[in-house]
């Protein structure tokens, strides 16, 4: 299958990698230029738009809603290489409410529409194991399946166009609020003398026990916040979650909490840090810091 990616960042090379590994012709295209490591087997493209006219399917993997926006309606953006039949998957993270828009304007060209954000990080990404949660028909679910299989272990057609966004917004709010849990448990049980790390293991084996509590709750304990997930994409995600919710008449109190620490955290210098760094704004308001295990 000929097969567009547009979008060759952290998620988006190793995902291109699978589809050209599984013996699929994929047309490649980024602002920076694709990877070197792809180039020997992709095709490199000069625009989203000759991407667009020589891939069945076209797959964008970009940061926010404005970059999808302009991969699909600038001037040489995707739309304008369309044909009747093709499909647009949009795995990038993004608002619900904009990723209806796009599909009604792509729809309009006689193509489908599906949005497909991941979760599962670069570490996902690399290994093929990404969750998949796919807004989309039936039929045109059908169609690109068998390129998620080669992604993801974990694929769900939510429903319609948008679905799949509004599933990862909702993941993104229990994964924030997580974190600030586990971050609050460890903090209170280091403050209060216990070690942190016998407490976390003891955990483990109850009912708080969590993937976040497992890998995060480690973070947080050895100091190691080199991503892994950004909190300034967190905090894009999050963004997304309370102007969705303020556009619902949706009150999300616990996830404004959320965002201002991770607010206080990019103040600091820390946009960079791993999304597991939350923790740091909150030893900040207790002056003390969680012994390194």
């Amino acid at each position: 299958m000929d097969i567009g990616f547009i979008g060759l960042g952290v998620m988006g090379a190793p995902m291109a990698g699978h589809l050209i590994s599984s013996g699929h012709k994929v047309r490649l295209y980024s602002r920076s230029g694709p990877p070197a490591g792809l180039l020997g087997e992709g095709h490199a493209c000069v625009n989203p738009s000759e991407v667009a006219r020589v891939s069945e399917i076209v797959i964008l993997m970009v940061p926010d809603t404005p970059d999808v926006e302009n991969a699909l309606f600038a001037e040489k953006g995707v739309a304008a290489g369309l044909s009747k039949g093709k499909i647009v998957v949009d795995m990038s993270s993004i608002s619900p409410i904009a990723t209806k828009q796009f599909a009604t304007q792509i729809e309009a060209l006689g193509c489908d529409y599906v949005d497909a954000p991941v979760s599962g990080g670069e570490v996902g990404a690399k290994a093929a194991t990404l969750s998949i949660m796919v807004g989309a028909t039936e039929k045109a679910f059908a169609r690109v399946k068998p390129i998620f299989e080669l992604l993801g272990k974990n694929i769900t057609h939510v429903g319609g166009v948008g679905d799949g966004q509004t599933a990862k917004v909702a993941n993104q709010i229990i994964v924030a609020l997580t974190i600030e849990a586990v971050a609050e448990g460890l903090l209170f049980a280091a403050k209060a003398g216990a070690d942190p790390a016998k407490v976390r293991s003891a955990l483990m084996g109850g009912f708080a026990s969590s993937r976040i509590l497992e890998v995060h709750g480690e973070r947080m304990i050895k100091r190691t916040f080199a991503p892994g997930f950004r909190i300034e994409l967190h905090r894009k995600d999050l963004n997304l979650a309370l102007s969705s919710a303020a556009a619902l008449g949706v009150s999300l109190p616990n996830t404004a909490m959320a965002q201002e620490l991770f607010n206080s955290c990019a103040a600091r210098g820390g946009a960079a840090w791993d999304h597991s760094a939350m923790v740091r704004a909150l030893e900040l308001m207790a002056n003390f810091e969680i012994a390194k295990g």
